[in-house]
């Protein structure tokens, strides 16, 4: 069971093709548009639908815990506010104002004696009984007792008004991922709200290629309401806008390539009963040492492939009229394991004719 997420631009519903930095990419009248994540609300949703992919990802050691923003930590605050700080900071300064008038001072006491002399003596007695005031205030003052700060810690702590969402996990893959991105999809509730009602939370982020070796991914988002409560949250990997089956994914199945076509099959025959449509390519991917055996020429050439009423290739041909068998062994081979969804004949499958260019099959 894997996510979809629609994005509206403008009038236009458009479905999220990738992620880059923090921006959804989506296809919206022909062009190619970012839409910002973090710059306003966007008319964002999701929906689950069930998907057939070639490629897996391993998330390990996920973890989903409530967090605080540093501006609501209590333990933060604690430490910019803990006792003494204050009061010394203070201290110091009046310390370090004395000490810079002591010099101007005694450089004018044996040029004069009176005016600007007395009023320098008197500036800095009042810096001198600032700064005993000012430690004391930080050795004994109320303000700065320690055990009131702990207090008050432990009792915001108390009150879990917690205001973030901290994730991390590890993410690897034996095929690697080329252009990879997260989806995070939560539902969570504020605090002492009423039964039932529920609120998503949707964060996407853009990762650098995986591959087997693990990498890890650590999210921190704010903007939650304090001391909200996290109900469940989902982890959905994605490469090159293709989202990858995962140990985490709901309703997961392990299908061999001929249980995988029959579920393609079914799906495409229930969705499209009664309708006529031509043969296209549906399953395949080109065999380990391709590259040394194909030219480029045979990548980019169109071939036309006769299909048969169950999807399977009958014949390779270099012409649109199949008037022009092709001889070469291997391409045939390569040919032969690609599936098709067959032609429709008012909802009846047929035998037909299709095009394929094998540089369009997806590696």
């Amino acid at each position: 069971m894997g996510a979809d997420l629609d994005l509206q631009v403008a009038s236009e519903i458009c479905r999220v093709r990738d992620v880059c930095g923090d921006s959804f990419v989506v296809s919206a009248n022909g062009a190619e548009h970012s839409v910002p994540m973090n710059k306003g609300l966007i008319d964002l949703k999701v929906q689950q639908s069930l998907k057939l992919t070639d490629a897996s990802a391993t998330i390990s050691d996920l973890k989903g815990e409530r967090a605080y923003t540093p501006a609501n930590d209590p333990t933060k605050k604690f430490m910019r506010e803990q006792a003494g700080t204050s009061g010394q900071d203070l201290a110091n300064r009046a310390d370090g104002f004395a000490l810079e008038m002591t010099g101007p001072l005694g450089a004018m006491k044996g040029a004069k004696e009176g005016g600007v002399a007395d009023a320098a003596k008197a500036e800095i007695a009042k810096l001198q009984v600032n700064a005993t005031n000012a430690h004391a205030e930080a050795q004994y003052g109320e303000s700065n007792n320690i055990g009131n700060y702990v207090g008050q810690m432990q009792r915001e702590l108390a009150l879990e008004l917690f205001d973030a969402m901290d994730v991390t996990f590890e993410v690897s893959s034996e095929k690697p991922l080329v252009r990879p991105y997260v989806v995070i999809i939560a539902r969570y509730h504020e605090k002492n709200a009423l039964p039932g009602k529920v609120r998503n939370w949707i964060f996407a982020k853009a990762l650098p290629p995986v591959t087997n070796t693990p990498q890890r991914v650590h999210l921190v988002q704010g903007g939650f309401p304090p001391g909200f409560v996290m109900d469940t949250f989902k982890v959905h990997v994605f490469d090159r806008g293709q989202e990858l089956a995962t140990n985490v994914s709901d309703m997961r199945v392990d299908l061999t390539y001929g249980e995988a076509f029959k579920y393609v099959m079914n799906e495409y025959k229930v969705a499209h009963k009664g309708a006529s449509l031509p043969a296209a390519p549906v399953m395949g991917r080109l065999p380990p040492g391709w590259q040394t055996r194909l030219a480029a020429g045979q990548l980019a050439q169109p071939y036309f492939i006769k299909v048969s009423k169950d999807g399977l290739p009958l014949g390779t041909y270099a012409d649109e009229a199949c008037s022009q068998p092709v001889t070469d062994p291997y391409l045939q081979s390569v040919v032969k394991e690609i599936r098709f969804t067959p032609a429709l004949d008012k909802g009846k499958a047929v035998e037909g004719t299709t095009k394929l260019r094998l540089g369009d099959i997806r590696i």
